[in-house]
């Protein structure tokens, strides 16, 4: 199943994504189906998987505003340097890392699919960073690699965008570049594990058609399996979580000179059996 939230006719919902349009599941399941979090936590995904096989669509693709999938009611854990090239690209003679660097984002800092991407006034260092998001579906503390992937609901592209400059604001802290308003985006569908399957999933990240990031899920440096394991080791994984397993290597601050994003510049994210994540580039105006 591909499922979305999505705003049409004055009203929001999550949608269950057909040929050419979308069912409305609220219309059709009630409040609990109301986005794709409440749906998953509801337990609903059963009586979604039914209407899959018959429901006809309740909106086109044109009626309907995609929102982002995973929602404000979640956490978003994000890997840093986890391809083997994208460390290399540090330049620092250190070897790979032993354990996962790990931040955190708030559900502001991301834009819905098609909607901008925004590149601060505090700023002219905004970046791409194509990845494959994962959404937790059967939450759990101590989860083992071998029951890790048990544990994943569906996945996502996401472009966990970052304003480079504001990355070194302090020692050992990103918080502030990975958290600006709407310079990510993750969407466009969460698309349910059984349909992505077990197999090795490529990402590539263009800008204005221009390939920029080219990698594939199996040669990360810490596996899904074992990313869902370590973060469970010192917290417990709750439904809805959302992991962003780290870019390639190719990201603007690493060209020489630098070639951050400008107004205009459309950056898509397309991640093999998941889809294609597309934004355009606007200045902060507000």
């Amino acid at each position: 199943m591909r499922l979305v939230n999505f705003r049409a006719q004055g009203h929001t919902s999550c949608g269950l994504v057909v040929s050419r349009g979308v069912v409305d599941l609220r219309a059709r399941l009630g409040e609990r189906a109301g986005n794709v979090l409440s749906l998953l936590r509801a337990g609903l995904i059963g009586a979604a998987q039914q209407l899959s096989e018959s429901a006809q669509r309740d909106y086109s693709d044109a009626e309907v505003q995609l929102l982002n999938p995973a929602g404000r009611g979640t956490r978003y854990f994000c890997i840093g340097v986890n391809y083997p090239d994208r460390n290399e690209e540090y330049k620092d003679e250190t070897e790979r890392p032993k354990y996962p660097s790990i931040f955190m984002r708030s559900h502001t800092s991301f834009s819905a699919p098609g909607e901008p991407l925004v590149r601060p006034r505090e700023s002219e260092q905004l970046d791409y960073e194509g990845e494959i998001a994962l959404l937790i579906g059967e939450g759990g503390r101590r989860i083992s690699q071998a029951d890790a992937l048990r544990h994943v609901f569906g996945y996502c592209c996401a472009n966990e965008g970052s304003v480079r400059d504001w990355l070194r604001h302090s020692k050992f802290n990103v918080t502030q570049g990975k958290n600006f308003d709407r310079s990510g985006s993750i969407g466009p569908a969460v698309v349910t594990a059984d349909e992505v399957g077990t197999t090795a999933l490529e990402i590539i990240t263009k800008v204005n058609g221009e390939v920029r990031q080219h990698d594939s899920s199996d040669r990360m440096i810490f596996p899904i399996p074992y990313l869902i394991s370590y973060l469970s080791q010192f917290c417990t994984l709750e439904t809805g979580d959302v992991i962003l397993t780290g870019t390639p290597s190719g990201a603007g601050a690493r060209f020489n000179p630098p070639r951050y994003l400008v107004p205009g510049d459309v950056v898509e994210v397309e991640v093999s059996r998941v889809g294609v994540l597309r934004n355009e580039v606007e200045d902060d105006n507000g």
